[in-house]
């Protein structure tokens, strides 16, 4: 590569199933988070807490690895705002998701949440700069059939949840939020430091809420500091940041569709784990969330920047 090359940041042409592929598993990482939650015997708020805490080691050494020995790193310094937004963004999504899960039934709060792809592709266009086309929206609208079918005859209106719905929605906005700040972080520096920045903000906003809110901050048993740190290195460390490699490469509104792959991930696990049902409604919503994914994915191969 000549150096005028290697100074633009082009590389080579990545295929786009390695970042699909990326997002896929990392849905499935994010989905077991429930799982995890469930054996974590602390609150909601300090549970969050430690998944992204425990996270930031590995998440150091991800971003220490990034940079190859004798080259220096990039600077943070230019999308430090950037950095700082998605550490709130996320620690606000988690806060309102466990208010909702809370103050409304888990159908409701599940499918207010999934309204954050609709965010990110109306912001695309405004904030990154990335048009969305008619195959995207095609590809949304068969995500959020999907979604409806997925949670099925548990979705209700009542107006006793409405405070949960709204919890919900505003979780929808954080996430939002928190894909488009991502990727213009990306745009500069890798996943590893982009993730272990943000994660920084982020734990610090989940510590004092969970100080101030909750009373159990330690876990009390060998299965719980098990769960825990399952909740840090597969759901954060992995799950999160194959999204944040996946956003390096591919538009921030098809990544979005990642939340809807989560919740198929999520109603799997649930049925192998915990045996709740899964019936042929909720197959149908899992065919037709696969196949607005497919529908919607990207059809040319883009460059890739470094670093990955």
């Amino acid at each position: 590569m000549s150096e005028a090359g290697e100074r633009s940041g082009l590389v080579t042409a990545m295929p786009d199933i390695i970042p699909m592929s990326a997002l896929v598993l990392g849905a499935f990482a994010m989905g077991a988070s429930p799982i995890f939650v469930r054996f974590a015997e602390v609150g909601p708020l300090t549970s969050a807490f430690w998944r992204v805490a425990l996270a930031l080691p590995l998440l150091w050494i991800w971003a220490r690895l990034e940079t190859p020995s004798g080259r220096t790193a990039p600077s943070w310094r230019p999308v430090a705002g950037s950095l700082a937004l998605a550490g709130i963004f996320f620690a606000g999504d988690l806060t309102f998701w466990h208010l909702a899960v809370l103050n409304t039934t888990v159908a409701n709060a599940t499918f207010m949440a999934t309204l954050a792809p609709v965010w990110v592709a109306l912001g695309s266009g405004l904030f990154l700069g990335e048009p969305v086309d008619r195959r995207l929206v095609v590809g949304l609208g068969l995500c959020l059939l999907g979604g409806g079918f997925l949670i099925g005859e548990s979705l209700s209106v009542s107006p006793e949840n409405l405070a949960g719905d709204i919890y919900g929605l505003i979780t929808s906005l954080f996430f939002g939020g928190y894909f488009i700040a991502v990727r213009r972080a990306r745009r500069v520096l890798g996943g590893g430091r982009t993730l272990f920045l943000s994660s920084i903000v982020t734990a610090s906003v989940l510590a004092v809420e969970a100080v101030s809110m909750e009373a159990q901050l330690w876990p009390q048993s060998g299965a719980a500091i098990g769960a825990l740190l399952s909740l840090a290195i597969i759901s954060h460390s992995g799950g999160q940041g194959l999204l944040a490699f996946a956003l390096g490469h591919l538009p921030a509104a098809f990544s979005a569709l990642v939340i809807f792959l989560e919740g198929v991930a999520a109603a799997l696990l649930g049925y192998l784990v915990f045996n709740e049902s899964l019936g042929a409604l909720q197959a149908v919503g899992a065919a037709a969330i696969f196949a607005g994914v497919i529908f919607a994915r990207p059809r040319t191969h883009r460059p890739v920047t470094k670093p990955l």
